[in-house]
């Protein structure tokens, strides 16, 4: 069983994604690092099971957001004041929040 099956994986995914701060972003890669798997793997726990969880501080490692969900994410990174550089792009230095070390 790959870790993408398994309910623990999803279930610490999704508390990972639980954890960005308001304000703040991270990355696929970097819930990866403190989860195991891969980005893909997160991604599609995201894909799947994400709808509960605030899954627009998912983001590219460039900072760039999904198309599908541009307008939505957008909106709410105005609504929590996320450092943005320009409309579709994060300001990765200033917004990101890393899920290993928590800072």
């Amino acid at each position: 069983m790959t870790h993408r099956t398994t309910e623990a994986y999803v279930a610490a995914v999704l508390d990972v994604v639980e954890q960005v701060p308001r304000g703040r972003v991270t990355t696929y890669g970097a819930i990866a690092e403190a989860v195991g798997g891969g980005p893909r793997q997160v991604g599609n726990v995201l894909a799947r099971h994400g709808g509960p969880v605030p899954w627009w501080r998912v983001v590219r490692a460039d900072g760039s957001l999904p198309p599908s969900h541009l307008e939505e994410a957008q909106q709410r990174y105005l609504e929590e004041g996320t450092p943005r550089r320009a409309p579709g792009r994060l300001d990765m230095p200033a917004a990101y929040w890393d899920p290993v070390t928590r800072t």
